[in-house]
């Protein structure tokens, strides 16, 4: 075991502990994208399936996750640029940030339109053609937790220069993940209210990664302090819608 030695030295370092800390939290915060898109998704598989494929899901960012620190060399290179449009050098990292954004925006205004005008998806003969399957809902999480980890990843190599930091931080945020996704799809379904407002937020970070992709880098603490104050707005309305049904009901 004395070869690990040299990877956990970092814990007699109070500065290590602290940087362990912040990485931590950002990564779960950062986790956030994926899990309101995971909740969304998996909530439209019927009701046996629906925990299986949150927890393939997410045990699948976690080993993406652990492969592509193995390979941080590599994805430090993906900032590299590659071509030059626009005025902007694109990197790969770009280039699949700028891809999921578009199936981000894309799938966002789907499940927007399908929950606006339900009546055009109510003929029983597309039932099959509209159903989601449980491989095509791992396959959708996959494309995800590949843009959100190498995101994740890139954040973390800024962070701190330990390897082990960076796996300690990525099990426990993803872990958390874990813990959270089913009472957050739980919650989900049970509000149909919160389903437009996790699917506006959807858009809302899509938007933000082809942005990022083109160059625009949006601060994360703006977009997650817009999603709290949505949140705590919604939550108030439907404080309010429960308040007015208990009256109604005496």
């Amino acid at each position: 075991m004395d070869f690990l030695g040299p990877y956990f030295a970092f814990v007699h370092d109070p500065t290590a502990w602290a940087a362990l800390l912040t990485l931590v939290v950002l990564e779960i915060v950062l986790g956030i994208d994926n899990l309101i898109f995971i909740s969304i998704l998996t909530n439209k598989l019927p009701k046996e399936q629906q925990v299986p494929a949150r927890r393939l899901g997410i045990s699948a960012a976690l080993v993406m996750r652990l492969i592509l620190l193995a390979t941080i060399s590599i994805i430090v290179q993906l900032t590299t640029p590659v071509f030059t449009a626009f005025g902007h050098g694109f990197s790969w990292r770009d280039m699949i940030l700028v891809a999921g954004g578009l199936f981000l925006v894309w799938k966002a205004t789907k499940e927007i339109h399908h929950t606006v005008d339900p009546a055009e998806h109510d003929d029983p003969s597309l039932a099959k053609t509209l159903q989601l399957s449980l491989a095509g809902a791992i396959a959708q999480i996959l494309l995800l937790d590949l843009v959100f980890s190498i995101d994740s990843i890139i954040t973390a190599v800024g962070m701190t220069d330990e390897i082990a930091i960076m796996y300690i931080a990525v099990i426990v945020a993803v872990s958390v993940m874990m813990l959270a996704a089913t009472p957050l799809a739980n919650f989900i379904e049970r509000n149909p209210t919160i389903v437009m407002l996790a699917l506006g937020f959807l858009l809302m970070i899509g938007m933000t990664l082809i942005a990022d992709g083109f160059g625009y880098h949006v601060p994360k603490g703006y977009i997650y302090a817009a999603m709290g104050f949505s949140a705590l707005v919604e939550g108030l309305n439907m404080l309010a819608r429960n308040r007015k049904a208990k009256r109604g009901g005496h």
